[in-house]
């Protein structure tokens, strides 16, 4: 009997429909027994999001400050795991406080343990340098990643931004005006990821995840626009100054932290509809003379490896 663990934690349901396609072929073999843990806040945020809410929490997501949860159950935590598959959000350019509470957890600790891990994220566009961090605390854990699978939104950046805001703000995962497409995964996406469950289920049974990851990137299981991972890294070294700045300011319902984070959501628009345009000119004029470094960066950030 090989025993599997998927834990996550999804605020629209997206994810949640995501890994049960992943683990639907799995489900079909009756030596496979699969645990399902969903993350608990013991202070849960609001979905839809109010704005006030939303960008209030970007200190704490960015900085990776871990929040209260509950527990597994016992027989979650009394049992021993052939793999666990692992589905997070990306909030901030960084993994979801949900989820970067239970790999800091106790509980965690316990369970990753020299255990294979594979990696599920659902978001916008830009989840490298949340990967990078999740592959950071996998190792901290004694963990082995040995799979990821990264599904976006395969729309162009700012239309997916008008339409992730307002699926945020709304809670209603439709077409923003009749004229906008869906936000999030694309339903044909979310639908075609058992494919994945497939390969996973053929390596299950070699108990060899040597070559995972190869055959997930043959499934398409992720796929790299170096613009954005130029985007993702220059977002993430503005993103510390501005959390840093902002959690001296206070705490979250601190009224001259509230005063700030206006400030930064005013910035936010402005990087997003003005700087970000020019970083892609920038990407274009110096593409070819870095040719060499693009091409070694996406081999990387395809891999399951840490540099």
């Amino acid at each position: 009997m090989k025993n599997i663990l998927v834990i996550h934690y999804s605020q629209s349901g997206q994810l949640t429909e995501i890994l049960q396609n992943i683990v639907a072929p799995l489900k079909q073999d009756t030596s496979i027994q699969i645990d399902f843990h969903d993350i608990k806040m013991v202070e849960d945020f609001p979905f839809p999001w109010t704005k006030e809410k939303f960008m209030g929490v970007f200190p704490e997501s960015f900085l990776q400050e871990p929040a209260k949860i509950y527990p597994p159950s016992n027989h979650i935590l009394d049992k021993t795991y052939d793999l666990i598959i692992f589905g997070y959000q990306v909030w901030y350019l960084t993994p979801s406080i949900p989820a970067n509470s239970f790999l800091k957890s106790p509980e965690a600790n316990k369970l990753f343990a020299n255990t294979p891990v594979i990696t599920v994220s659902g978001s916008r566009n830009m989840w490298i340098m949340a990967q990078e961090k999740i592959k950071k605390e996998l190792k901290s854990l004694q963990a082995n990643l040995v799979g990821n699978i990264a599904l976006v939104d395969r729309h162009i950046n700012h239309v997916s931004v008008i339409t992730i805001v307002q699926w945020m703000f709304s809670g209603k995962k439709e077409r923003f005006l009749k004229i906008f497409p869906k936000p999030g995964v694309s339903q044909k996406d979310i639908d075609e990821a058992t494919k994945f469950g497939d390969v996973i289920l053929s390596h299950l049974k070699l108990n060899d995840y040597s070559t995972l990851q190869e055959d997930l990137l043959r499934k398409d299981a992720v796929k790299i626009k170096p613009f954005l991972v130029v985007t993702d890294k220059r977002g993430n070294a503005i993103f510390d100054k501005w959390a840093k700045f902002l959690k001296s300011k206070g705490e979250i319902n601190d009224d001259k932290r509230k005063f700030w984070v206006k400030f930064f959501t005013k910035y936010l628009l402005i990087a997003i509809w003005v700087i970000a345009p020019i970083v892609f000119i920038l990407f274009l004029l110096t593409y070819l003379p870095f040719y060499g470094r693009i091409k070694r960066e996406k081999m990387y950030y395809e891999s399951v490896a840490l540099k």
